[in-house]
């Protein structure tokens, strides 16, 4: 399991950048859709559920989505609280909290949106690959991986923009932006589908380890699991 620890740190930190650049439009220059930056980046964190998942089970993805959320949670406290403390005199002069607030001032509401999406979407793609792995006795992992991509994005996506933007948005501009993300996340990640087979392949060959969840608790809350 040697690899594990580092898969879950750069899952952990495409999480954490994610929510970093969610804060700034992006013109994609496509019939002039704007999505955010988190949009280009956060499906990534489904590629790294796809491999963990893959080669080392459901069990212990369980534990790598919850240290995504911790981490993020922690991430969106500190941020609180630096933002409530008052800055320096000049430093705020000069528009130095106006600029925090923007580009780092994450809203509760929006902060509740993203890490609730985050955490269900998640559990929605690792136990839709791993029963379907089940399934097809281990093969045909592109279309598990694009199929559990399909649903965990769809969760995700319709949990987070109507809990962040419900009733601030019209539902017609709200559900054309909701559309516009979900095809463009999911493309991002059909598109990284070679990458994935490298990485399970590079991981089963080094490690010896190609889990099948036969008999595996999928509680998303026991996060117990054997060495």
């Amino acid at each position: 399991m040697r690899y594990f620890p580092i898969l879950t740190g750069v899952f952990v930190a495409v999480l954490m950048i994610s929510q970093v650049t969610a804060v700034k439009p992006v013109d994609i220059g496509l019939f002039g859709i704007i999505i955010t930056g988190a949009d280009l980046i956060f499906p990534l964190s489904y590629l790294m559920g796809d491999v963990l998942t893959e080669v080392f089970g459901f069990a212990r993805a369980r534990v790598a989505i919850w240290t995504g959320l911790g981490a993020n949670v922690l991430l969106s406290g500190a941020l609180w609280l630096v933002g409530s403390i008052p800055g320096e005199a000049g430093w705020v002069a000069e528009g130095g909290q106006q600029a925090w607030d923007m580009l780092l001032g994450l809203a509760p509401r929006i902060a509740l949106a993203s890490l609730t999406a985050y955490v269900v979407g998640e559990f929605v793609n690792s136990y839709v690959l791993a029963r379907m792995k089940v399934a097809m006795r281990g093969r045909h992992l592109w279309l598990r991986t694009i199929s559990s991509s399909l649903v965990g994005q769809g969760v995700d996506t319709l949990i987070f923009f109507p809990i962040a933007y419900g009733g601030e948005w019209p539902w017609p501009l709200l559900f054309q932006i909701m559309a516009a993300a979900y095809v463009i996340k999911v493309g991002v990640e059909v598109l990284l589908t070679p990458v994935t087979y490298a990485v399970v392949t590079f991981l089963k060959r080094r490690t010896g380890v190609d889990v099948y969840d036969y008999e595996t608790d999928f509680n998303p809350f026991r996060i117990q699991f054997d060495d």
